[in-house]
């Protein structure tokens, strides 16, 4: 991956749920066709530029896993892989 996001963006990889149904059918996440609301982060950028000339830290980290706003980020293909881009201002959560 060639993408180093600017400011406090994210590069994210999509991470696709799948539903096991009780008879054991998996019905994987492309059924609904909406975009995705989970992701793992593979790059952050230095940070948004403050009025004084200062970045704010991205609390975020490289490996962590996010829930974010369901129209927040843009999809760009690179080298035939998908990855999101999101402000980390639209990040609503890290999972444990």
């Amino acid at each position: 991956m060639n993408l180093k996001p600017v400011s406090d963006h994210l590069v994210l990889k999509s991470l696709d749920a799948e539903t096991v149904r009780a008879s054991g059918i998996i019905i994987p996440d492309t059924v609904n066709k909406e975009r995705p609301e989970k992701g793992e982060v593979l790059a952050v950028g230095p940070g948004k530029m403050l009025e004084n000339g200062t970045r704010q830290q991205v609390e975020i980290r490289v490996g962590d896993k996010v829930l974010f706003k369901k129209y927040a980020p843009d999809e760009v293909e690179v080298d035939g892989e998908k990855y999101l881009i999101i402000s980390a201002d639209d990040v609503m959560a890290v999972i444990e």
